[in-house]
């Protein structure tokens, strides 16, 4: 079974019964409290048969949640910014790829044009 960070999954770690409410605020990145209230205020203001029903079948269709899916809570919080918004998610990676690129070029500023050495050994390698 191949695992995917990207998917709905039933949190049955987090779970009060069946884990679909842990689960969606495991996906959405917002609190599970708020999540359960949310899902008992929309049963009692006139969504009764289909709130219980959509609830069932999440419980029957999705997977149980992989227990290593994410290694830590910082890797969490970026794959719940990855369903959130994807292109949101890419821009921020790009953006640290070019501070990284950034400091690596300041890097290289500082100890070719100190160390003089160094600079004709990386002037040859070109």
């Amino acid at each position: 079974m191949s695992t995917s960070r990207t998917k709905f999954y039933l949190d049955k770690m987090n779970a009060k019964w069946k884990g679909v409410c842990a689960g969606i605020a495991d996906y959405t990145g917002i609190d599970v409290v708020w999540v359960r209230i949310s899902a008992v205020l929309l049963t009692l203001m006139g969504g009764f048969p289909w709130t219980i029903i959509a609830y069932f079948m999440a419980a029957w269709l999705a997977d149980k949640k992989p227990i290593d899916l994410y290694r830590d809570d910082r890797e969490q919080k970026f794959w719940q910014g990855v369903r959130q918004s994807p292109k949101r998610t890419a821009r921020d990676v790009r953006a640290r790829f070019r501070e990284i690129d950034r400091r690596l070029a300041d890097m290289e500023i500082y100890y070719t044009t100190t160390n003089s050495r160094l600079s004709d050994e990386i002037e040859r390698l070109r």
